[in-house]
């Protein structure tokens, strides 16, 4: 049976930096909850996890006597809860080489498991950024369907033209007159989120809680909109974490947003090579690039990066955390974590300076900057800034 449960950074965790630098594996949001939220939606349990020693004091384990511990990066399932249901004591769920659960007392029992029982099922597995917005219509469904056992849709506000019938308002949403389109997938509207008017929706679409589209914005499915986040312009495929701004005109498409992004006026993104190749993006772990397999990808952002008016990130950019991108032209497609520049290069952005830009915009939106979040993102930049 599933006990308590403990969600586990696994091999995958390397190779989904940046994202994974400020947060878990299954703090990762992908249609409409966190991992770590569906984990606990669909058991009816607590969770706790098992994450990097920096992280520790913001993300803690509770262990207990008896545990079960999960690959943060595996998508809960039906099919995949019912198997991890019927694991013994010091028994292993994995699909093909990759291990998805142990039932055990301490998480050194994973490696050293009685016995290792294959998952015959599908299994969504996220151990790559760009399998965020690949996955992101998938993952929105089974949200949607977990939500509508749960509650009703309030009904859709006069001067709102539904194409379908396929759409979800939960209270206090705001709807102002756009067009929403929900024959090629589901439109979820979030409490006190916000629709402004002249937007125009093709879904699938999560608008998450307290976010907001600004008027005549473009979303194009399947696409995210994280709690708190603002979003305008036009947008295609994307998934954006919570407290990011792109409030802007200026394309984004088959991207990754991170937490407390900026994407400043007319920021665009590539997301398809002139060649037609299939996109390759750098990837942490290796130390170098390698390929998506697929055609589409445009920018992977990490948590408190900033894009200046007119930014252009080439297909396949990948922006570290807390970087301040800035100028004309083209910057690298492998852009440093704390860099400050553009396509000239880019220096050292000094801790002092990032923690109180930090503070600044998370205090606009009542948020505050702990002495915890202050300690993870001190040792963050000791080990990865320019000048380390």
């Amino acid at each position: 049976m599933i006990q308590n449960i403990i969600l586990v950074d696994h091999t995958e965790r390397d190779h989904l930096l940046p994202l994974t630098f400020t947060r878990p594996v299954a703090d990762i949001r992908i249609g409409i909850f966190t991992l770590a939220e569906k984990w606990s939606n669909v058991t009816g349990k607590p969770i706790s996890y098992n994450t990097q020693d920096y992280l520790a004091k913001i993300f803690p384990a509770h262990v207990e006597k008896a545990n079960t511990f999960i690959n943060g990066s595996v998508h809960p399932t039906r099919e995949l809860i019912a198997a991890i249901e019927s694991l013994n004591e010091n028994q292993s769920l994995f699909k093909n080489d990759v291990w998805i659960a142990t039932n055990a007392a301490h998480e050194k029992m994973i490696a050293h498991a009685d016995s290792a029982i294959q998952f015959e099922g599908e299994v969504v597995h996220i151990n790559r950024s760009w399998k965020i917005f690949q996955n992101n219509a998938w993952a929105l469904d089974e949200d949607l369907d977990w939500i509508k056992s749960q509650r009703k849709s309030q009904p859709i506000p006069e001067g709102v033209t539904v194409i379908g019938d396929n759409i979800f308002i939960e209270e206090g949403a705001i709807i102002r007159p756009s067009i929403i389109n929900t024959l090629e997938g589901p439109v979820y509207v979030g409490k006190h989120a916000e629709i402004m008017e002249g937007s125009l929706i093709r879904g699938s679409l999560a608008l998450c809680d307290h976010a907001q589209l600004k008027m005549g914005a473009k979303i194009y499915g399947s696409t995210t909109v994280g709690p708190h986040s603002k979003v305008g312009g036009e947008v295609n495929n994307c998934v954006i974490f919570g407290y990011s701004n792109k409030g802007h005109d200026g394309f984004i498409g088959n991207s990754v947003i991170g937490e407390w992004c900026n994407l400043g006026a007319d920021t665009n993104t590539s997301n398809l090579k002139n060649t037609y190749a299939d996109v390759k993006i750098h990837n942490y772990a290796l130390g170098r690039s390698e390929s998506t397999g697929s055609q589409f990808c445009g920018l992977t952002m990490g948590d408190h990066a900033k894009a200046g008016i007119n930014t252009m990130f080439n297909t396949g950019t990948v922006c570290g955390i807390f970087a301040n991108v800035f100028g004309g032209d083209f910057p690298h497609r492998v852009i440093p974590d704390f860099g400050w520049g553009g396509a000239a290069g880019f220096k050292n952005y000094r801790l002092s300076d990032a923690l109180q830009v930090a503070q600044t915009v998370m205090g606009r939106r009542k948020v505050e900057l702990t002495d915890e979040l202050i300690e993870v993102y001190t040792y963050l930049h000791n080990h990865l800034s320019i000048s380390k």
